[in-house]
């Protein structure tokens, strides 16, 4: 047994999603002007996003808690943290935001940071997928 099939790993994974999560979206809630001064980002995007990050974090604890986690809806979370890795990526690239360099770090540590989770994820829900198609042996 794989320290991926193990029937903790995909809720403990869950678990880093959502203190990650909490962290950042309190960070960028309760330090929005002097992170939006510090980093060059809008402080309505930071609001924003702090915003829906807490409200994740809280489904992501709730999904960290079921005795069963939840396949299909972490599989739409894997999902979710690859577009939110790609949107910070747009982000930095579209020119569209003066970021300063703490800015660009801010940014590029949440990428890294999902990404991680996500493929963890990933990894997490192809060594515990149930079997199918096979028979009962005779």
């Amino acid at each position: 047994m794989s320290i991926f099939s193990s029937p903790r790993f995909l809720p403990r994974v869950m678990a880093a999603d959502a203190i990650s999560c909490a962290a950042t979206g309190a960070v960028q809630l309760g330090l929005t002007d002097a992170l939006a001064r510090q980093t060059g980002l809008p402080a309505a995007l930071l609001t924003g996003t702090g915003v829906f990050l807490l409200a994740y974090a809280a489904l992501a604890a709730w999904m960290a808690r079921r005795p069963v986690p939840p396949r299909r809806l972490i599989g739409l979370v894997v999902a979710g943290n690859l577009a939110w890795a790609a949107g910070g990526v747009a982000l930095l690239a579209s020119g569209l935001v003066a970021q300063t360099a703490l800015g660009v770090a801010w940014v590029l540590a949440q990428v890294v940071v999902v990404i991680a989770l996500a493929d963890l994820q990933w990894m997490g829900l192809r060594a515990t997928r149930p079997a199918r198609g096979r028979m009962a042996a005779a």
